[in-house]
């Protein structure tokens, strides 16, 4: 488990400023429509730096900014405290990104290794979450078909620890105005047009740091 230290003492300070310039489920995506979707979430003359129809806060649009030395390209790492997704760049750089985290005390930091990456995915609910919340997730407990309704959107990278699938993922969401605040059940959500992007420089086997939820910066600066 990373600790509050840890995230103090090195990730705040991983990045400078912005340089110029769910489960296994039953259920079948319907590959046939995989290109519909994404033309149907992905804005018109999108530019990922400045197409903002979701409202967000400018800062949470995909930048390049300068990482440290030393960090390994592909890796990603999540400044759960300012939102932040990193994904490590072989140039020294990396791609920043805008991300919601799990509410309360379902956000779980640590160290996992990326082992399986799904398109248009299916999801299951688990059981905890059909416990904790029937109403909302018991309809849903035999699948949900992949779709731009579905809580993991359009793609997913799914965490493991060892081979232990945590169930815990990075995944785009249906809800982009969630982005920059505390809204999944344990996930670390996307806006669908930029996971997009970033799910195809991501390989399996990558190692995603997530860091504590407290600190001292702000989510807000």
């Amino acid at each position: 488990m990373l600790t509050r230290r840890h995230f103090i003492c090195s990730t705040a300070a991983l990045f400078s400023t912005p340089i110029a310039s769910a489960s296994f489920a039953s259920p079948i995506s319907d590959r046939s429509k995989w290109s519909r979707w994404d033309a149907q979430i992905t804005p018109k003359n999108y530019v990922p730096e400045t197409t903002n129809i979701w409202g967000l806060h400018p800062r949470f649009l995909p930048r390049i900014v300068e990482a440290n030395p030393g960090l390994k390209a592909g890796d990603i790492h999540v400044d759960a405290v300012a939102r932040y997704l990193y994904h490590i760049r072989e140039d020294g750089t990396a791609m920043r990104y805008g991300v919601a985290i799990a509410r309360g005390n379902l956000y779980e930091p640590g160290t996992y290794t990326i082992q399986r990456k799904a398109k248009w995915p299916t999801w299951t609910p688990t059981a905890a979450m059909i416990k904790r919340d029937p109403g909302l997730y018991e309809r849903h407990a035999d699948g949900m078909s992949g779709g731009p309704t579905n809580p993991l959107g359009s793609r997913a990278l799914y965490l493991y620890v060892g081979n232990r699938d945590t169930y815990l993922r990075i995944h785009g969401t249906p809800s982009p105005r969630s982005i920059g605040g505390r809204a999944s059940s344990g996930c670390v959500r996307m806006v669908m047009a930029h996971i997009n992007g970033l799910y195809e420089d991501v390989s399996k086997g990558s190692t995603a740091y997530l860091y504590p939820s407290d600190g001292t910066v702000s989510a807000r600066s």
